[in-house]
């Protein structure tokens, strides 16, 4: 069964839980670049998801010791970041009164991943997918911009697995109304989706086969 969830070892959110900072670099290493794809497109156009991916990691490090069960993590660490982007949302206007304030970044530069989110395309995809509800929209942004498999979305969303997939074919007519709305092609040989994998947008090796 195809999945998307990296290679990782419960033991190391035991052990950084205990204060080992070798472990601690193994999970945040491994799962940073999950959640900066999970804030990239789930936070929309309005969200700096650099900014909102430190900042789940920042919730993770001091409510890690609170997980009782390591292999629970991904669905876990997950349920952190809605929280986050759903907080920063309800601030973002907030922020457009702070002048010249830049949050610390652990690297300036910004990354291949969010270059490509920047495009047109991808800031055009993002568009619609912020229009979309919240259940529909991380739904689809998990099993068809991400590949996880339905399984692993229903366990990371919490809920049943035929209400995962009744919400997935909801969510991508939804999106299909959406797109057609502001001019994305979806009729065409690639949809939106489909074309954004093409042009590095959305990374193939996300895609599940």
């Amino acid at each position: 069964m195809a999945t998307n969830i990296p290679h990782w070892d419960p033991a190391d959110v035991s052990g950084a839980a205990a204060g080992d900072s070798a472990a601690w670099t193994r999970l945040a290493s491994t799962w940073g670049p999950v959640v900066l794809r999970w804030c990239s497109f789930m936070g929309g156009p309005k969200i700096d998801a650099e900014d909102a991916a430190q900042q789940v990691f920042v919730v993770v490090w001091r409510r890690l010791d609170s997980l009782r069960e390591p292999g629970r993590f991904p669905s876990w660490l997950f349920g952190i970041t809605r929280r986050v982007l759903a907080d920063q949302r309800r601030s973002a206007w907030t922020r457009r009164w702070l002048p010249g304030v830049t949050p610390d970044r652990i690297d300036a530069q910004p990354s291949p991943e969010r270059k490509a989110v920047q495009s047109e395309l991808s800031a055009r995809v993002a568009d619609a997918l912020d229009r979309l509800s919240p259940k529909h929209r991380e739904l689809l942004i998990l099993c068809d911009l991400q590949g996880h498999t339905m399984i692993e979305a229903a366990d990371m969303v919490g809920i049943g697995l035929n209400t995962a997939k009744s919400r997935l074919i909801r969510a991508r007519l939804r999106f299909g109304e959406v797109a057609a709305a502001m001019g994305l092609d979806a009729s065409s040989s690639e949809d939106p989706i489909e074309e954004a994998t093409r042009d590095g947008v959305i990374l193939a090796s996300e895609r599940q086969p």
